[in-house]
């Protein structure tokens, strides 16, 4: 199977680190010119330098903006103002009770983890549908439709992305711009590393902290493993070329089985 996305522009928000840098990385494997957003600028050159020297020859670019805010969604796009491929990955998590979450962390959440693609999707689809090519993609997660007990505010905004995924697509239909959502599992990131080994809340080396988090933790997970990254890019990857141009307002999982259905 042939990805190819010389030619394209692909933005991958929240892609300094985990899931959003191994993104940002396979698709300029592919062959796209690929733009690394993030909040810090130090944080934004330190990822470009990563991807180039994953990637030698690799087309790059980094943009240093808070794209949780108006302001900083309204700075990356005057400073890139058409892409091909948008990939709304950023977003936060944490666990915490659920009665404990007040309004200003639930509107946080929101903010972050719906309202910044809803941004660059409104400001990015309409240049997409003139050229009748694009591909929109929310990295959502299984939360969305299995809410987690320990973070519920995580769970509604990742299922929020569902739903604007779903509505987006209606509004770009019939004119070969796609959008989809892709639905991560457990996937091995520094956070998810951090957020494990509170969960099992006990100092024990990795291997054996993982396998006690998918034991007792994620037992539904057919898997039995953490996702890499790597493994949630190359979907990604996929749905970004050519190959997948039948694929609209859909959520396509890459979640180790996770979630118990047998539709997605």
């Amino acid at each position: 199977m042939n990805i190819d996305l010389n030619g394209r522009t692909a933005l991958v928000t929240g892609s300094t680190q985990g899931i959003g840098h191994a993104i940002v990385t396979r698709l300029a494997e592919a062959g796209a010119r690929v733009a690394v957003n993030g909040r810090g600028e130090e944080r934004v050159n330190g990822a470009v330098e990563r991807v180039r020297a994953a990637v030698p020859g690799a087309d790059v670019l980094g943009i240093a903006a808070d794209v949780a805010s108006e302001e900083g969604a309204a700075t990356l796009v005057a400073e890139l103002p058409q892409v091909d491929v948008l990939v709304n990955n950023l977003g936060i998590f944490e666990a915490r009770p659920v009665l404990e979450i007040d309004d200003a962390e639930w509107r946080r959440y929101f903010e972050v983890n719906v309202l910044a693609g809803v941004r660059l999707t409104r400001a990015y689809l309409p240049g997409m549908i003139e050229r009748r090519w694009g591909r929109v993609l929310s990295i959502s997660s299984d939360s969305s439709v299995v809410t987690p007990v320990e973070m519920v505010h995580y769970g509604v905004t990742k299922t929020a992305q569902l739903a604007v995924s779903r509505g987006f697509a209606k509004a770009a239909a019939g004119t070969g711009v796609t959008v989809n959502s892709v639905l991560a599992g457990p996937t091995h990131t520094a956070g998810v590393e951090d957020f494990v080994a509170t969960m099992v809340g006990e100092d024990l080396p990795w291997d054996e902290l993982q396998r006690r988090f998918m034991l007792e933790n994620r037992p539904q997970s057919l898997l039995q493993r953490l996702i890499e990254p790597s493994e949630i890019a190359n979907m990604v990857a996929y749905l970004s070329s050519d190959l997948a141009s039948a694929t609209t307002g859909g959520a396509l999982r890459v979640d180790g089985g996770y979630v118990d259905s047998i539709l997605p």
